[in-house]
């Protein structure tokens, strides 16, 4: 158990640095006049970094969010008021007796600190405005029970893959089992196992779907008193949540602080890609001005110069000074050293078209260094010494576009990786969980490989 401690605790404090250190850089980047000059983008950007902030404070407050979703009647508001050990969150035969979200705190034991969520059924709220409440709740959510009474629904099952996309841990709660004999219970049991994951998923683990009967129905049963007299009375059995609360306080235990971690960085990753998108778009025009000067400047270096080293030697230069000023531009930090490191992933990332570039510019460099060796006063030596040089500014001309067009994608998608970045240390995480756990399935959902 302690074992698991010190990683949890690993986790966050990966996740706080990663967290200062992106709030860092958008602070320098106002000191610096980077927004100031920038007005518009400054207002665009201002609900990111207000995000980034909040999800900070979240961090450091040591709160794990428990969401409950489902449709109407599955009886979420039941399933935390058994948990909760009292009737705190209305409920009744009506539909719909939850209409906006409400949240309640939860002590289980220990020093976990859990803030429970109850929703809106998720088929009651139409159109735009229902969406927009399950993605909010959904993403300031560390851990999501969806609740269910029975088989899943078509419109369950659409609802639960929505959820899925937000890449939180989910546990499958079928409540009622209380109304099903046991031959039902456990048929619905098996079905929810394969539905639960997802399409083309591996079925759920024992820890991704539980049993409850958080309310169950009131029973007649026969009473017979010391004088003989026999009378009927409706008794009402109590609750069925001992599994679901053991199963939540085994996550919490096992790896709560790692998901209050995983979540954060997610929300982080978000709010920082969304930032990149928006500076991009914005300067657009300028990025494209600057992509076209440098490849104008590149190929009539390369097309002047008759040394073929030179040639290859000036055009990476002129690439990495590209990257450099769109990362300028953007308001990204990059050093000459993080440049060339784009630069490989680029060539990399490319496949063999810029190193076909770099293999044509020195075949014909040498071909151009040759004629121009050779010319003295031949024409025919002059003509092949142009014909060279056009061709290879061509080609240097089309690498320094594509390097340009593709730096511009790298520092949009790029901006959260780095050593602290978000998705870097998500990476790190999700690597070091135990493949029982259930964080593991995370892997595959946040698009993770190793």
């Amino acid at each position: 158990m302690s074992g698991y401690r010190n990683l949890q605790e690993t986790h966050l404090n990966r996740a706080r640095a990663s967290l200062r250190q992106a709030l860092s850089w958008y602070g320098y980047l106002r000191k610096s006049g980077q927004f100031s000059s920038n007005p518009e983008l400054a207002g665009l950007v201002k609900p990111e970094l207000e995000a980034l902030n909040s999800t900070l404070n979240k961090l450091d407050s040591n709160v794990i969010r428990i969401a409950a979703f489902g449709l109407v009647s599955r009886g979420k508001s039941a399933v935390l008021n058994a948990l909760l050990g009292d009737k705190i969150l209305q409920t009744g035969p009506l539909n719909g007796v939850t209409q906006w979200p409400r949240s309640v705190r939860w002590q289980p034991g220990g020093k976990v600190q859990v803030e429970l969520i109850d929703t809106p059924g998720l088929d009651e709220i139409e159109g735009e405005s229902r969406a927009q409440m399950a993605r909010e709740v959904a993403r300031q959510a560390d851990l999501i029970l969806f609740v269910v009474s029975g088989d899943i629904t078509r419109t369950e099952y659409q609802a639960l893959l929505e959820l899925r996309q937000a890449q939180k841990p989910l546990i499958l709660v079928f409540n009622k089992i209380d109304l099903y004999p046991d031959v039902d219970r456990a048929a619905i049991y098996k079905n929810l196992q394969e539905l639960g994951a997802g399409y083309g998923a591996k079925p759920l683990l024992p820890d991704e779907i539980v049993m409850v009967a958080a309310e169950p129905a009131p029973m007649e049963v026969r009473v017979e008193w010391p004088d003989g007299r026999v009378s009927y009375e409706w008794e009402t059995p109590p609750t069925q949540v001992e599994e679901l609360q053991q199963t939540i306080l085994n996550i919490l235990n096992r790896e709560g602080r790692s998901l209050l971690a995983l979540n954060a960085l997610v929300q982080a990753r978000d709010a920082e890609a969304a930032i990149a998108q928006k500076t991009i778009d914005l300067r657009e025009e300028e990025a494209e001005d600057i992509i076209w000067q440098f490849t104008k400047y590149k190929a009539l270096a390369v097309m002047l110069n008759p040394i073929a080293f030179l040639d290859i030697l000036g055009g990476g230069v002129a690439d990495l000074a590209l990257i450099r000023s769109l990362a300028r531009l953007y308001g990204l930090p990059m050093t000459s050293y993080e440049a060339s490191k784009i630069l490989k992933t680029i060539l990399f990332s490319s496949g063999g078209l810029l190193l076909s570039e770099l293999g044509s510019s020195f075949l014909l460099g040498l071909g151009k260094s040759t004629a121009a060796l050779a010319s003295g006063e031949n024409p025919t030596n002059i003509t092949a010494y142009a014909g060279g040089a056009i061709a290879q500014a061509g080609i240097a001309a089309y690498g320094a576009y594509s390097v340009g067009k593709a730096a511009q994608v790298y520092l949009e998608k790029g901006c959260t990786w780095g050593q602290l970045g978000a998705s870097t240390v998500i990476a790190e995480i999700l690597s070091q969980v135990d493949h029982n756990t259930i964080l593991y399935r995370l892997q595959q959902e946040l698009g993770i490989k190793y």
